[in-house]
């Protein structure tokens, strides 16, 4: 199973170390303007494969995507300290205008995976610029912002983040929505078990663990320039989930033909993900506080898409 990297600065090379190392996918190609850092990067990688799972690790151009089931699209310029994801905007879709026909061209049957911010926006462009059906162009979306969340609730729950099932909607970025209603530890509300064990989750609690989700990037750009761990196991884990044909709950953004009243949009909810990418979309219990939030949300990746053409 063939999976092309295109972009291969700290996301696109630890998001295929992510992948070898889990043994998602046995053959990949790294592609970047920058020849020798793709190569480097391939080298490397492939030298861990012996502690690790086999797989083919190389370079190329984008011809050698021909046959990729699953093309990563991490190219673009990064986020700079104190800049929002936002900001980012027009530089990357300049970038997206040269890059994804080029994919399409020789990957023609491949899954659009989009990890360049703002990730939400590109993978609108995305779609737009490739022709493809939207099931088929995913973005990363706030599969990490969720993961930051159930790792917090576990954190101070005491629990593994593996038993909490909790979500983050919306834009990934300032105006993400935390979904606190229908987080839960097990089957039980995450309010009536941390109750029971003595640890009620207050206003304040709440604050605490919101801000360290919504901004731990900035945080993490701020102390040494770059996130790149964590994008790089989710984009493994959806890898995963297309390859396997899983039918796995994510949640990844994609084009909606609408959410809460505004027209054509992406951004994420839950999503069931499979071989052909976005099996389904599931709808979601929202307070109306959550679902306001997430209708502006919405708004503000709309006014900066329409900003742009998109």
């Amino acid at each position: 199973m063939k999976i092309g990297i295109v972009g291969s600065g700290f996301v696109g090379s630890t998001a295929c170390y992510a992948m070898v190392l889990q043994g998602v996918g046995n053959e990949f190609v790294l592609v970047d303007i920058n020849r020798n850092l793709a190569d480097a990067h391939a080298q490397d990688i492939l030298h861990a494969t012996p502690f690790s799972r086999p797989a083919r690790v190389r370079s190329g151009s984008y011809e050698d995507l021909v046959g990729a089931e699953i093309v990563v699209i991490a190219a673009g310029v990064s986020q700079r300290p104190n800049e929002t994801r936002l900001q980012l905007l027009e530089r990357n879709a300049q970038v997206f205008e040269d890059v994804v026909p080029q994919i399409t061209e020789f990957a023609k049957d491949a899954v659009l995976l989009v990890a360049t911010n703002p990730v939400d926006i590109m993978t609108q462009v995305a779609t737009r610029i490739s022709g493809l059906p939207p099931e088929r162009v995913i973005g990363t979306g706030t599969i990490l912002d969720t993961a930051r969340f159930r790792s917090l609730l576990g954190e101070y729950l005491g629990v593994s983040p593996q038993s909490v099932h909790a979500y983050v909607l919306g834009e990934h970025g300032d105006s993400e929505v935390l979904v606190w209603t229908e987080a839960k530890v097990g089957g039980v509300s995450v309010f009536d078990f941390a109750e029971q064990i003595g640890k009620p989750i207050t206003g304040e609690i709440k604050q605490q663990i919101d801000e360290r989700v919504r901004f731990a990037a900035y945080k993490i750009i701020e102390n040494k320039g770059a996130t790149y761990f964590g994008i790089g196991a989710g984009i493994a884990r959806i890898a995963k989930a297309i390859l396997s044909d899983e039918r796995a709950m994510l949640t990844v953004s994609a084009l909606n033909s609408e959410v809460e009243g505004v027209p054509e949009i992406a951004l994420s909810l839950p999503r069931i993900l499979g071989r052909q990418g976005i099996i389904a979309t599931l709808p979601v219990k929202l307070s109306g506080e959550e679902r306001e939030a997430l209708k502006r949300s919405a708004e503000i990746l709309k006014q900066n898409s329409v900003r742009i053409g998109y």
